[in-house]
């Protein structure tokens, strides 16, 4: 039996799909209206139904509660894995006998939305992103910062249903819904860009700034402090690491490492030079990316060294390392083709290697020396013998020899 028609007052289902839908869209969210995904009589399926209708009988009491708890998360992972109007309609079912539940109902209702459509992942990260800098953001997060990344957590407002839920605590109550979580660091890597590029030019339009430019008395183009700007810029990669870190953990930070960060750098499109501060957005972009990767590391494998250098996560960390090194050095001698821009590539190898020189010199400890050795013959093509001497000095005793050599050759 493929299902079973499930009767529900069309009323509290419409008015459920109308809270869900509001509260998507209060966080930047589009998803279709009920009525375009299936038949005009929706349906569960049986053993949804059945659970259902086995625990909707008892009554909301302290005898019961226990029971209701036990079986509370059951039906909403049960129906979470349904058909998209599963969830709604359990909700409105769930709503009519204990209206105090009908907040954490509909929540739980809109984030099923995120288990099947990527895009929804997407708006959802763009939506903290915008929120955190203040960038396009709705009037209750234009200040940003984290307080309107993560808002006051959920609450009503009684004349007009469910209020608006800040999207960083709603990203907390929805990513264990994305099935495929590569989805999450694939979508912050574009998105950190685009904020970096909203941080260099004020968050102003294309139009505006052509405008201002015009104008004699205007705000002109790249007017923006520097400092200003480095320091949003560290916050939006600091807002992307935690994402990371909160959605996959050392797994994620991993492949963000050593596949989704190289093949990002080999794909990505090369953005027009014609622009005034074309080089100064991509070189923010470099350091934003830069701060980002080192701090999905630091939050997945601290600063410290390992206990043992034969643990597992020594290996590990070592492994990961080894080879986005790896990957860097190839870059540097030519022999592969990157599609970003080369100041996003030079800042994010200075601004990388710089971060882990300085902050978490005890990672090199684990690299093998002739892959530091490599990255730093590499590092001396681009003239940087400062930062290539550096690199192997704090690397350990075993690297000595290696950097004595260097500093001789950069004598000559």
């Amino acid at each position: 039996m493929n299902g079973t028609d499930w009767p529900s007052p069309a009323a509290n289902l419409s008015y459920m799909e109308q809270q869900i839908h509001k509260v998507l869209a209060a966080t930047g969210i589009g998803v279709p209206s009920l009525a375009s995904v299936g038949s005009s009589n929706p349906t569960l399926p049986l053993p949804l139904a059945a659970l259902l209708s086995l625990t909707i009988t008892y009554k909301i009491d302290k005898a019961n509660e226990r029971f209701l708890n036990l079986v509370g998360r059951s039906v909403i992972v049960l129906s979470a894995g349904c058909p998209w109007p599963c969830m709604p309609i359990l909700s409105s079912l769930w709503a009519q006998k204990a209206k105090r539940w009908t907040d954490f109902l509909i929540v739980s209702a809109s984030r099923t939305v995120f288990s099947r459509n990527n895009d929804a992942v997407f708006q959802l990260l763009k939506s903290c992103f915008s929120s955190v800098l203040g960038f396009t953001a709705p009037p209750r997060c234009r200040n940003g910062g984290v307080g309107a990344l993560l808002g006051h957590g959920l609450g009503s407002d009684f004349s007009n249903g469910m209020g608006p839920v800040a999207p960083g605590i709603f990203f907390l109550r929805v990513y264990p819904f994305i099935r495929d979580m590569t989805l999450v660091t694939e979508g912050i890597l574009p998105l950190l860009v685009m904020s970096v590029k909203d941080i260099a030019t004020g968050g102003l339009s294309s139009d505006t700034i052509n405008k201002l430019k015009k104008c004699k008395l205007g705000m002109r183009y790249g007017q923006v402090s520097l400092t200003s700007a480095m320091a949003r810029v560290k916050l939006a990669a600091t807002v992307g690491a935690s994402f990371v870190w909160v959605s996959g953990g050392v797994n994620l930070v991993q492949t963000l490492l050593k596949e989704t960060l190289p093949s990002w750098f080999i794909s990505s499109q090369r953005s027009g030079h014609s622009e005034e501060p074309g080089e100064v957005v991509a070189t923010l972009s470099g350091y934003a990316l830069a701060y980002f990767a080192v701090l999905s590391g630091v939050l997945s494998w601290g600063v410290e060294a390992s206990a043992s250098a034969s643990s597992s996560s020594s290996k590990m960390r070592a492994k990961v390392l080894t080879t986005h090194f790896e990957f860097m050095t190839t870059a540097l001698k030519g022999k592969i083709s990157l599609g970003c821009d080369w100041a996003t590539w030079r800042a994010y190898v200075q601004g990388f290697l710089g971060l882990v020189v300085r902050c978490t010199p005890a990672w090199l400890l684990e690299v093998d020396v002739n892959v530091l050795k490599n990255l730093s013959s590499g590092l001396r093509r681009w003239n940087e013998d400062e930062l290539a001497i550096t690199l192997l000095a704090v690397s350990g005793f075993h690297a000595m020899g290696v950097a004595a050599e260097l500093i001789i050759q950069s004598a000559r």
